[in-house]
């Protein structure tokens, strides 16, 4: 079987009938390159997750999902073990070609762009804000939806609605400031601090905009542990920061092709990823 798609991280398959099989592989990809070894379990973490938050979103806004259960794919994808746990049946759709954002605390590029012009996306922010200061309020910043090895770039709100249009743009921008919202308020009593997350989403035939790929996964997201949350400098969290600070220290950031992972690198990759779901969820990973 050939993917329809082969991207950073996941394959896409076609199965006819308007829908696609969507794989979330253990690829892993920082600075925009694909690196050669993989995370194990990444792909089903970040699958399970996904599914999870879309039960607890599901009065907020539809998703794309038919089914995670292989039984019930389609020939040739039934009952394929390969699939098992990193898979979805979904409903093709057309993709709103813009990275939709959500921003409730300053950090990374957002930072970048505050120092530099005193708003985020064109969003003016008060004098003060340092590297993951709490915002005032939830932030739309979206950016463009850049091709495979391009860069995103911070676009306006302005600039969205030249792109996608008034009405959608509305749509867009409200649905993804509840999202994170919705979801900062599961994860704060579990001590978890949601500071951004990325959504995608697309429309049915009937143009019902819903929610498209993953949601609110370490991939998508900046999860910081609430107990060493401390304004002034990046804060540790849930995701590859880890492998993103050895190929920063070992100068192969951005280097094509990625280098080979340590098996240390590799490990403690992982168990970011199995604790983000751990203590996201509740529930154990085997």
């Amino acid at each position: 079987m050939t993917p329809l798609y082969s991207g950073k991280v996941r394959d896409l398959y076609d199965a006819g009938d308007g829908r696609l099989l969507m794989v979330a592989s253990d690829r892993m990809s920082a600075f925009d390159v694909v690196l050669p070894t993989p995370i194990p379990d990444k792909g089903k973490i970040l699958t399970q997750l996904s599914l999870w938050w879309f039960e607890r979103l599901a009065d907020v806004i539809d998703n794309h999902l038919i089914t995670a259960d292989v039984s019930q794919f389609p020939a040739p994808f039934t009952d394929r073990p390969e699939f098992a746990g990193r898979s979805m049946l979904i409903n093709k759709l057309d993709m709103v070609m813009v990275e939709c954002v959500a921003r409730a605390y300053l950090s990374g590029s957002g930072t970048r762009q505050y120092n530099a012009t005193g708003a985020v996306c064109g969003v003016p922010l008060p004098a003060g804000l340092v590297e993951g200061s709490r915002l005032p309020e939830t932030i739309f910043t979206p950016t463009t939806k850049a091709p495979v090895g391009s860069h995103d770039e911070p676009i306006t709100y302005d600039q969205v609605v030249t792109e996608i249009g008034a009405e959608r743009a509305a749509s867009v921008r409200r649905l993804t400031v509840e999202i994170l919202d919705r979801a900062r308020a599961v994860c704060e009593p579990r001590g978890i601090i949601l500071a951004d997350t990325k959504v995608e989403f697309g429309t049915t035939p009937d143009g019902q905009i819903v929610l498209a790929d993953e949601v609110l996964t370490p991939d998508s997201s900046r999860f910081w542990p609430a107990s060493s949350w401390a304004p002034g400098s990046a804060q540790p969290s849930f995701d590859k920061q880890a492998l993103r600070d050895w190929l920063t220290g070992t100068g192969q950031a951005y280097a094509e092709p990625g280098p080979e992972l340590p098996a240390e690198i590799v490990e403690a990759t992982r168990e970011r990823y199995v604790a983000a779901y751990t203590q996201i969820t509740g529930l154990s990973w085997v």
